[in-house]
Parts: structure tokens; C-alpha cells; sequence
């Protein structure tokens, strides 16, 4: 299998896993950058209040996302462009956390992605002080990049990525994965948002 996947980065509004107002999306087919995107989202309502300290970070205030997509109304274009990719993420488990949350929060069925962090993949494949992403994509050769910035964390999370690929001759992800001893998550079964209320 040749190395394909999407890296993903969301930028939130507030501590709220669910409150989604930016995302960068880079496609890779063959250990290539082929097609990447990035929009601003409104968060989901009861969501989008933005804190002072996630706007010290990136900088999107709330009159930036006015004129945004809702998280309903952008979905189908992020799912689209992701496909059935494996979704990669710098602590992946906050990106598919906002993806599952956003969707959980706004009634819509979130496609059961597998992810693989490249966090890890980093603390694997570099000796670092710090594996932050501007460090660990500077070391994957992708530096002076605007961090907090979706897109370009997105571009710099894919770097990443192809660099240790590179590194320990893995064709994909899987191989990947596999030759630094970790593991692409298994999808879990979406979850109908109104039966996961009944049931919660």
C-alpha cells in the first residue's frame, strides 16, 4: 500500500472539545502533499463562546467566524476530503476528540475514522528537549511555519509523517505504525447522537 492519509488540525474556541472554529485539512497520496484546504467554522451553539486564552493562541475572534460555515453546514466538505483516510493529528486524540464532540454536539453521525498520532511517531523516530509540533516537524525538515495556524499545523503534522516513513522504509501507515512499535487506532462504530443521549 502506498503512503496515503490526511492530516487533520483543529484550532478551538474555548476548553469545549466541541467548539471547533478552524480546521486545516492536507491530503497525501504516495508520501506526497497532493491537495490541502483550511476554512473557519462558527462553533456549535451552547459551544462558541471564545476565551480569551484559546484567542491568545490563535488568534480567531469571534467576528472572524461570522461569516463562517456552521459545523452542519461544513461537515459534508470535511468528510469529503477526508474520505476513508486514516486521519494522522499531532495528539491525535484531541483532533478526533473535537471531530467526535462537534459532531456529537450538532446531531451529525461522525464517520468511524482510524488516526494515528504523529506526536508519537515523533517521540519515536527523534531525539528532542521537546517534541511540540514546530519542534518535531523542524526536525522532519519543515520549519518556520505559523503555528496555530490549522493549515499550516496540518502541513507540519504531514511532514512529519512522510519524514519518519522515510526514515524506517515504511510503504504506509500501517507500516509505519508498525515498525515503531505503535498502533493506527481501530474505528470505532458510529454512534446515532440520539440513541447515544437515551442511553448516556
Amino acid at each position: 500500500m502506498p503512503l496515503d492519509f490526511t492530516a487533520i488540525d483543529f484550532e478551538t474556541a474555548n476548553s469545549s472539545p466541541a467548539s471547533a472554529c478552524s480546521v486545516g485539512l492536507v491530503r497525501v497520496r504516495g508520501g506526497e502533499v497532493v491537495a490541502a484546504t483550511g476554512w473557519l467554522i462558527q462553533p456549535p451553539p451552547g459551544h462558541d463562546e471564545f476565551q480569551e486564552w484559546n484567542v491568545r493562541i490563535h488568534g480567531i475572534q469571534p467576528e472572524h467566524v461570522l461569516s463562517a460555515s456552521t459545523w452542519v453546514d461544513q461537515f459534508d466538505r470535511l468528510c469529503a476530503f477526508a474520505g476513508a483516510d486514516v486521519l494522522v493529528a499531532h495528539n491525535a486524540g484531541f483532533d478526533l476528540n473535537v471531530l467526535r464532540r462537534a459532531s456529537e454536539a450538532t446531531g451529525q453521525l461522525c464517520p468511524p475514522y482510524r488516526s494515528l498520532c504523529s506526536l508519537q511517531v515523533a517521540r519515536k523516530t527523534y531525539e528532542l528537549e521537546s517534541y511540540r509540533l514546530p519542534m518535531a516537524a523542524a526536525a522532519a525538515g519543515f520549519a518556520e511555519f505559523s503555528h496555530h495556524d490549522a493549515l499550516a499545523d496540518a502541513r507540519a503534522c504531514a511532514q512529519i509523517i512522510i519524514d519518519a516513513a522515510g526514515r524506517v522504509g515504511a510503504s504506509d501507515v500501517f507500516a509505519l505504525a508498525d515498525a515503531l512499535s505503535l498502533r493506527v487506532t481501530a474505528p470505532v462504530a458510529p454512534v446515532e447522537p440520539a440513541l447515544e443521549r437515551a442511553v448516556a
